[in-house]
């Protein structure tokens, strides 16, 4: 479980490194950036925080293809909060946009993150 003391979360994440991960950049008219497939280092149902092989913006929006045992959910809307250098790439951390705004609120992403949370949650106790 990955805990820091002054953090701006109000849920803990949880290591989900089996899962498989591709991102591709939003894009008008489809003109967007090839997929990449990412390393997540840890994850809650608000948002991620994954290893690239390349920088990605602040303020971004992605799609994000999530995939594991018993887990498969294509185009979660997400948002770059932050890219630092960090180990063979950068570290990218995420928001999913589902929890921004009302409006943009949807209980079937809600459910399908909460479910993904709650499968590695078991393993982190």
């Amino acid at each position: 479980m990955t805990n820091y003391s002054a953090d701006r979360r109000i849920k803990d994440r949880f290591s989900a490194s089996c899962l498989r991960v591709q991102l591709r950049e939003r894009a008008f008219f489809g003109r967007g950036k090839q997929p990449v497939a990412v390393t997540c280092l840890d994850l809650n149902r608000y948002g991620m925080a994954v290893l690239c092989p390349r920088p990605v913006d602040s303020g971004a929006h992605l799609f994000l293809d999530i995939e594991g045992k018993y887990i498969s959910e294509s185009r979660i809307d997400a948002r770059v909060v932050s890219c630092q250098p960090f180990q063979t790439g950068f570290r990218v951390s995420l928001q999913f946009s589902y929890c921004l705004d009302k409006k943009g609120y949807s209980r079937a992403i809600d459910n399908a993150l909460s479910r993904i949370e709650g499968f590695y949650n078991r393993f982190a106790s």
